[in-house]
């Protein structure tokens, strides 16, 4: 299938590694225009490096943390001035570190809102007047299946990422007669650098290894496995398109059957 993404721009923010850069790599296969960002200019290198080599499609690539108040709208504006425009956004950063709620301080809170959060909003907020000329806009915020069932340890990440899934909602109703899309994705456990670093956190926690933790998680899922970050990718890639023009609102579960509700 076609899905229509071939020059089309893109903005994928937190997309150096993980969820962001395999999202990155899909679009770009796809013939899209891309715009990348990390807040490590070393990894973001890299990154570009490796989608040119593997699509011979090179990303305009914007070094700045999305944490940061004004970073948001430096990156929308470079993306724009680069390019002409913008037709999909997908907003996407590093989530806040483990812990329980006694280990955290406001200051841990606020960190976590500007990143998790806020990041979001701003991006939207700098956004929306270029989407607004798009023939075809579309945003995606990744969040992730806390939102649904609640991971044990990330109390952090729990509450804040269920009030991007809230604006996303909210947005997918009042941006409707606009044009604009607005979806979102949940994924569960994902092979990712991020996850990595989730699973040496428990094993440290537990007197475990980090390969012990991952199995234990994997065990989780109907599949017997986590995600790799391209299954979740290729959902993504299909969501931003065109192909999926009468689809909005959307909280999309990737988690092999780990949530274990009906809705």
């Amino acid at each position: 299938m076609d899905l229509g993404l071939k020059n089309k721009i893109a903005l994928i923010t937190g997309s150096s590694r993980g969820l962001g850069y395999a999202t990155a790599l899909i679009l770009a296969q796809e013939g899209a225009r891309l715009a990348i960002n990390s807040r490590d200019p070393d990894k973001l290198s890299a990154a570009g490096k490796k989608i040119k080599d593997l699509t011979e499609n090179e990303p305009f690539m914007i070094v700045g943390d999305v944490a940061a108040a004004q970073t948001p709208k430096n990156v929308v504006d470079q993306t724009v001035k680069h390019y002409g425009g913008l037709d999909i956004l997908v907003t996407n950063a590093g989530g806040p570190p483990a812990g329980n709620f006694e280990s955290f301080s406001d200051e841990d809170w606020q960190k976590a809102i500007d990143l998790t959060f806020l990041s979001h909003v701003r991006l939207i907020r700098y956004a929306l007047p270029v989407l607004k000329q798009s023939k075809t806009p579309s945003v995606l915020t990744i969040t992730s299946y806390s939102v649904k069932q609640p991971i044990p340890n990330l109390v952090l990440s729990n509450s804040i990422r269920a009030a991007t899934v809230g604006l996303t909602k909210s947005l997918a109703l009042e941006m409707a007669k606009e044009g604009i899309r607005f979806n979102s994705i949940l994924p569960a456990w994902t092979d990712t650098d991020r996850v990595q670093e989730l699973m040496a956190a428990r094993a440290r926690l537990n007197n475990t290894t980090i390969e012990e933790e991952i199995q234990k998680q994997a065990k989780d899922s109907p599949m017997g496995r986590m995600a790799t970050p391209e299954e979740f990718a290729r959902a993504a890639a299909f969501l931003v398109s065109p192909v999926a023009s009468y689809i909005t609102g959307v909280m999309l579960s990737i988690d092999g059957g780990m949530y274990k509700g009906l809705f």
